[in-house]
């Protein structure tokens, strides 16, 4: 990025979804997901992010058993009702789920993202894959991966990378104002990292935080729910509770700046630096 300083001039409305999956039942998945695109949509959101693993739930022994029937592809046509309720409406959408590196085969953690006219756009690699899903066969990506929508820069993050400060770091120094995770957090452990290390995420990079997460089963765990907007100063924005729900929010340019100002040091790059390469896509 060469000017950190570069805001944007408008406001932005996003969105993050949560709402029960049925264990590797794709175009169930994708039939909840185009509803919840609907519905942020009579929000006002141009872009709706969803969990992690969305499309399949977080069902690793099930995805591995049967790989060539569960992973998805940016042209699957089972995708093709999401990408219809995405052109009907003009909202975006991120959705996680399983897909193979074409080249290797290697299984990844994995978001799609399709535009508001319902086309493919990019898809993001989960870069910190946690050991069980290493030990599952998932391999971990290599590539960073940001937004360009409105004028704003958006970081995207999968549930463990978020663990990572040097994660949303490397989006930020990229010149993300907003920081987007889908995630799989339980109950319990997970609700306390929903709670301290999004917000200090925003607060790390005076960068908005977006995080959307299970609020029901899936899996070996229970999702807490909390699906939040964080602002730029670490400050909860809103969020929704352990049920299913869309949460809107509208990112301000004039508190980002107002962050950034009070908070320079993301400005001077010579503080720290991307550790690995990273993609962009406009939407």
């Amino acid at each position: 990025m060469d000017d950190l300083r570069e805001l944007p001039s408008l406001p932005l409305t996003l969105s993050a979804g949560q709402a029960p999956c049925v264990p590797l039942d794709v175009p169930a998945n994708v039939a909840t997901a185009a509803g919840l695109v609907r519905r942020a949509a009579s929000e006002g959101s141009r872009l709706l992010v969803l969990p992690e693993l969305f499309l399949t739930g977080y069902e690793l022994p099930g995805i591995t058993a049967a790989p060539d029937a569960l992973t998805v592809r940016q042209d699957d046509p089972r995708l093709d009702p999401l990408a219809a309720a995405c052109a009907e409406t003009g909202t975006g959408v991120v959705v996680g789920g399983p897909t193979r590196h074409q080249e290797t085969g290697q299984l990844r953690i994995s978001v799609l993202v399709l535009g508001r006219d319902g086309r493919f756009v990019t898809q993001y690699d989960k870069q910190h894959s946690t050991p069980n899903e290493r030990a599952a066969g998932f391999s971990p990506g290599t590539h960073g991966c940001t937004l360009d929508l409105d004028g704003w820069r958006l970081g995207l993050g999968i549930c463990w990378d978020m663990g990572f400060p040097e994660h949303a770091r490397a989006a930020a120094l990229d010149g993300a104002h907003a920081y987007l995770v889908g995630a799989m957090l339980g109950r319990g452990s997970g609700a306390h990292q929903r709670t301290a290390v999004m917000p200090a995420r925003a607060l790390d990079n005076t960068s908005y935080v977006l995080l959307a997460n299970h609020c029901a089963v899936s899996g070996p765990y229970h999702g807490c729910g909390g699906s939040a907007v964080w602002n730029p100063d670490g400050t909860l924005l809103t969020e929704a509770a352990d049920a299913p729900a869309v949460v809107t929010a509208t990112l301000d340019p004039a508190v980002l700046a107002a962050a950034r100002e009070e908070d320079p040091v993301l400005i001077d790059p010579s503080l720290s630096a991307p550790v690995l390469p990273r993609t962009s896509a406009a939407l």
